[in-house]
């Protein structure tokens, strides 16, 4: 067994150090079972030295041009020779635990993708409520959340992958196409709970919560017509770092 963990990262010179040394540390729970790893990057057109310290962590780094979450997801995926795909986003922290739970998933040969709940590194108020309110519907709905997913790789790509229409809410999307493949193949998707997956809240810091309920309303108004435009996700486009 082979797992390929995949960092999708633009201009992530501040975190993806600490972010790579989790993940370094916590693949550790795959050598246990005796399954090798690789962990592959793709510097989403960075004007940083997020690729520099990538290389640097020993991590396999490809490019991908285009500055969209969904095609530097894909284009990690499309250089990953393993047999299960590990998605984490460059500000979040896995841990051996978690690692270690996937693992057994896997091995237990019933999952075919799943995702996990998420613990914020700082405790804004508001984006805590937010956060349990998201935790809610992810366990309830089996939606997966996109800063960690694990994925079969022939049924990633059965699926398609990641939607390159879309600009944001494309792991909703790949959490639809997963259930009812899922279903379909008398499979199960499920989300991890027991070891949260730390990650960061600078986007509660970054952005005013007016901003947030802004972007988060308009969906359900315009029939998600503005998850197809870059210029209608600022929060995760226009550069604030």
């Amino acid at each position: 067994m082979k797992i390929s963990i995949i960092v999708p990262a633009f201009n992530e010179e501040k975190l993806i150090g600490a972010t790579l040394r989790s993940v370094d540390a916590a693949r550790e729970a795959f050598s246990t079972q005796g399954w090798s790893s690789e962990l592959i990057v793709c510097d989403n057109n960075s004007t940083d030295r997020t690729a520099e310290l990538a290389c640097a962590a020993g991590a396999t780094v490809v490019f991908e041009p285009v500055n969209q979450i969904a095609r530097a997801r894909n284009t990690g995926a499309s250089a990953a020779t393993g047999d299960w795909l590990i998605f984490v986003d460059a500000d979040s922290h896995p841990s051996a635990a978690l690692f270690a739970e996937v693992a057994d998933r896997i091995a237990a040969g019933r999952c075919m993708a799943g995702g996990v709940t998420v613990r914020l590194d700082s405790d804004p108020f508001w984006y805590s409520v937010f956060t349990w309110f998201w935790n809610f519907i992810s366990r309830w709905r089996r939606y997966l959340a996109g800063s960690f997913i694990f994925c079969e790789a022939r049924a990633f790509r059965e699926v398609g992958g990641f939607g390159e229409e879309l600009f944001a809410a494309e792991e909703l999307a790949l959490s639809l196409k997963l259930r009812k493949l899922a279903r379909e193949n008398g499979r199960e998707i499920v989300v991890l709970h027991r070891h949260p997956l730390v990650t960061s809240a600078r986007k509660a810091h970054l952005y005013s919560m007016s901003e947030h309920l802004r972007f988060l309303l308009k969906p359900p108004f315009l029939g998600g017509r503005n998850l197809r435009n870059r210029d209608s996700c600022p929060v995760w486009y226009d550069g604030r770092r």
